[in-house]
């Protein structure tokens, strides 16, 4: 045995106290959001109406490097932070294989997801506001059980439109919502104009992360009192969930470890950029260097099928244009069970990092993806989340180019969250019902047509 321990711990005052903006050491920055009327870069004010005010300062903000985390959002992560990093040595001794590998286990407060990080930030700054309430989308659901338990620490309402697919795979994720007291919502609904007009184009659709966050904005601007919420994507989420990679950053130096490889599932991009941020830094300013590799589902895959374009960042397209690679607006994805990564782009910062070169990007399709979360449940006691489980499989596979190589690599990757509100998903793989769907060239095709000319 090893002397580093499973666990590598921090201690509560090695916890970050700052957060990370990777976008102050980056060359070239991603380039402006567009305001979807007169396509000129937005301003605070611009963004003012939609989301809180101190939030919008944080999106746009690409030169400070450290942005202080405030006293009230350390105490609340004190609840569940520092969280660990766990040395995989039972899936090391299964796999035969030289190669250390680490996982940062996000899954250890209520929400059950990383998502806790940027919901807390977001629902201390709405109430800083005054605001009475906020207004989001979920996938799977993760995101939505982070925020509704965040609002209601600071007595806010919350309502979430959580995709259709989702809201009747997952209803005891639902049920978390509600107890937290948020009002919960299949997307598209009936309830708003745009939801409306989905359902006429595209009647009897499962619903996208798009659909919703079209329909949570129109909630939040129809509202007086209200601002929207995202839980991925934006810089602002990026920038708080830089506390996973700040903190994975300090216990692998705790130890004198060097990462070689570090491996991130990839939705919209808020798990994948936390975890890497201060990697990224160092290799942006030539310190060290990294092997990153960014996992999405092969039916949804915006890095490495998409165009690095201009988009509108919701299927409603009353959102701003973000450049990112993306499959098209109104590209709506098979209703996989990994229901956070069901999302048409990616950030816009993973996604310059990716077109720098500086990541690497693969896709993987939904039963491999649970063959490997199986085998990692099997060994190491923690059920995964269907979303965290693309990173497993492409550890493992790394893990077994070690084994034929000899080389003794270190790989860490992201266990964002646990897949307990996942047994539908699990059963569907138990029972050998689970499919994999891979849109068609022509199919993606289509989409990228109606991509706006920028």
């Amino acid at each position: 045995m090893s002397e580093i321990p499973y666990k590598i711990y921090l201690e509560e005052n090695e916890m970050p106290t700052q957060w990370y903006n990777v976008r102050a050491d980056m060359k070239k920055k991603p380039a402006p959001i567009l305001h979807p009327g007169t396509l000129q870069p937005v301003t605070v004010a611009d963004l003012a109406p939609i989301f809180c005010e101190e939030l919008a300062k944080q999106e746009l903000d690409e030169t400070t490097p450290y942005i202080e985390i405030p006293e009230e959002i350390r105490n609340f992560y004190r609840m569940y932070r520092p969280s660990p990093l766990v040395r995989a040595y039972c899936l090391e001794e299964k796999l035969q294989t030289p190669a250390h590998i680490y996982y940062k286990f996000e899954g250890n407060n209520t929400s059950g997801s990383h998502k806790l990080n940027s919901a807390i930030a977001q629902a201390y700054y709405a109430k800083k506001q005054g605001l009475k309430g906020v207004t989001t989308e979920t996938g799977a659901g993760q995101w939505g059980t982070a925020l509704s338990m965040a609002c209601s620490y600071f007595g806010l309402d919350c309502q979430v439109y959580m995709v259709k697919c989702s809201y009747e795979q997952k209803p005891f994720r639902r049920e978390v919502m509600r107890t937290y007291g948020a009002k919960v919502t299949p997307s598209p609904s009936m309830n708003t104009n745009v939801g409306r007009k989905i359902n006429a184009e595209f009647p009897g659709t499962t619903g996208s992360l798009g659909c919703a966050i079209s329909e949570a904005v129109e909630a939040a601007t129809t509202q007086e009192g209200y601002r929207y919420v995202l839980g991925s994507v934006l810089a602002q989420v990026l920038l708080h969930q830089s506390v996973i990679g700040l903190e994975t950053h300090t216990a692998l130096k705790k130890y004198g470890i060097k990462a070689d490889t570090i491996i991130g599932c990839a939705g919209g991009g808020s798990n994948l950029g936390g975890l890497i941020s201060p990697f990224v830094g160092e290799m942006l300013r030539g310190e060290a260097d990294y092997e990153i590799i960014a996992v999405e589902p092969a039916s949804c895959p915006s890095l490495t099928r998409g165009v690095y374009a201009y988009d509108f960042c919701d299927t409603g397209k009353v959102c701003p244009l973000a450049k990112m690679y993306t499959l098209g607006s109104s590209f709506i994805p098979s209703a996989n069970h990994a229901g956070g990564l069901r999302y048409h782009g990616m950030s816009s910062i993973v996604s310059e990092l990716y077109d720098q070169g500086l990541i690497k990007a693969r896709s993987v399709e939904q039963t491999a993806v649970f063959e490997a979360a199986t085998t990692f449940a099997r060994v190491e006691g923690i059920l995964p989340a269907p979303e965290s489980s693309h990173a497993i499989k492409v550890a493992i596979d790394e893990a077994l180019k070690c084994k034929e190589t000899g080389e003794a690599k270190n790989i860490v990757f992201g266990l964002t969250g646990t897949g307990y509100f996942d047994m539908y998903a699990y059963q569907a793989y138990n029972d050998g019902t689970m499919s994999d769907y891979i849109p068609t060239d022509e199919e993606i095709a289509k989409f990228r047509a109606s991509l706006p000319q920028v």
